[in-house]
């Protein structure tokens, strides 16, 4: 497909974004690449449903919990 730039920028049919709210556009090079971003941001997912445990440093010393023999 092939589009005019104009004055405002550039048009992109909304057929190509099905689905998408959001994305991020990025010049490389000589490339422009549009990006679709998730919904939801997953790192801001993390915490939210906490594990509880008895272990008062498991925040810290994770790794030696789960990979304990």
């Amino acid at each position: 497909m092939r589009t005019e730039v104009t004055e405002q920028g550039l048009l992109i049919p909304l057929q190509f974004l099905k689905g998408v709210k959001e994305v991020e556009i990025r010049k490389e090079n000589d490339v422009i690449l549009i990006i679709p971003l998730p919904a939801e941001d997953p790192i801001l997912q993390l915490g939210r449903d906490p594990v509880t445990t008895d272990e008062f440093d498991a925040s810290v010393n994770h790794d030696q919990y789960i990979y304990q023999p």
